[in-house]
């Protein structure tokens, strides 16, 4: 005779399952950063001026966008929350603190922050390296602590059971199709153009330090072959007489029988400029950059400055000012007793705007169809203000 066990089944929880899959993967193990961070910021953001000046001009441009705090619609001008986001720490403002964390975003494809809680609630936030960074997947694959790695000691930031209202560590990441939990930056999608253009620079600079060195071959026509004493004298006096920067367009007089040769191609034969702008073009491109905003020669696209630099915002700024804006705002509202607060970019103070946002504001203002309060939600204010 069979005994049957029943049980009884567990409540039903809110959980991924594929989640489940991500932690069979991942352990319980830090996962480490698919990608040389230190080489990506070395080679891009401090040695090639393309894609600094990519970096610098959005960063830039996202820490100088004012930021409203709204609560059902309507803004918000004092709150502890503006105060914070004015000054997370007594190192940086806010504009550096913004612009911080969009140029992680933009070199490392993730960016992370720190909570210093009092009492429960944060009172100072802080910009950590990405690089020094590791999640710690748990068992449902999610993350449940970063651990943080400088001057060999290593910090653990366990997300839950910190005794805070909100979790001690925001990471935000750009989205990877090839990662659970690490970004992908457009440094590394603009690697193969920025390789390119820096190697296009190195081999001008050598070409100017080297500019009389023969590039070819000198052909010994006589009977026999060159002694070793005249070998090494034609040798020394090439390299005394012919090479370097200070000897460049000296002419070579060839005697004995000897015949110049040029093995390699010059430079106008390798269309060097226009194959070091079109990569300076796609560096800009991978970043959403204009490359009329960097002075690429050879890009007519925009009609003038001023429309490359609302494409600008519109395409590149705006939305990540806006992603920015919007996870710090989704990570800190709980710790203020409310979960409806928002914080959306202030469109009226984008000087780059001005124009669009005047022809919307003289289209409302003729429409006698709409009351006053329709006309201020059309322009973005709430109503009754």
């Amino acid at each position: 005779m069979k005994l049957f066990s029943f049980r009884r089944a567990a409540p039903d929880t809110k959980a991924s399952r594929a989640q489940a899959l991500v932690a069979l993967l991942s352990g319980q193990r830090p996962q480490w950063t698919p990608r040389d961070y230190g080489a990506l910021a070395r080679e891009g953001y401090q040695r090639n001026a393309i894609a600094h000046r990519c970096v610098r001009l959005i960063a830039q441009s996202v820490g100088e966008v004012r930021l409203v705090l709204m609560e059902e619609g309507r803004e918000i001008l004092a709150h502890p929350l503006l105060d914070l986001m004015a000054r997370p720490n007594a190192r940086l403002s806010g504009s550096g603190f913004m612009e911080a964390l969009a140029s992680h975003l933009m070199i490392a494809g993730n960016a992370y922050v720190e909570a210093v809680a009092l009492g429960g609630a944060p009172r100072e936030l802080h910009v950590l390296r990405p690089d020094r960074m590791r999640v710690v997947p748990g068992t449902d694959g999610w993350p449940q602590a970063y651990d943080y790695t400088a001057g060999g000691r290593t910090v653990r930031f366990a997300q839950e059971g910190a005794g805070q209202l909100v979790a001690p560590i925001l990471h935000v990441a750009l989205f990877n199709p090839l990662d659970d939990h690490y970004g992908a930056p457009p440094l590394e999608a603009a690697q193969v153009a920025l390789d390119l253009h820096n190697a296009a620079g190195a081999w001008n600079k050598a070409l100017l330090d080297n500019a009389a060195r023969p590039s070819g071959a000198l052909v010994y026509g006589g009977a026999g072959n060159l002694s070793d004493e005249q070998f090494d004298r034609l040798k020394e006096e090439l390299e005394a007489n012919f090479a370097g920067a200070a000897n460049a367009g000296r002419p070579l007089l060839l005697e004995g029988g000897l015949d110049w040769r040029p093995l390699s191609l010059t430079p106008k034969e390798m269309d060097f400029l226009e194959a070091r702008n079109a990569a300076a073009r796609e560096i800009a491109l991978a970043f959403g950059v204009p490359p009329m905003l960097l002075g690429i020669p050879g890009d007519a696209t925009y009609a003038n400055y001023a429309e490359a630099s609302r494409v600008l915002w519109r395409q590149s700024v705006l939305p990540l000012a806006r992603r920015l804006a919007g996870e710090l705002c989704q990570w800190l509202a709980p710790a203020f007793g409310t979960a409806r607060l928002s914080l959306e970019p202030d469109l009226d103070a984008v000087e780059a705007l001005h124009g669009e946002r005047e022809a919307l504001w003289r289209r409302v203002s003729e429409a006698s169809f709409l009351t006053d309060d329709e006309k201020r939600q059309a322009v973005g204010y709430g109503a009754g203000g």
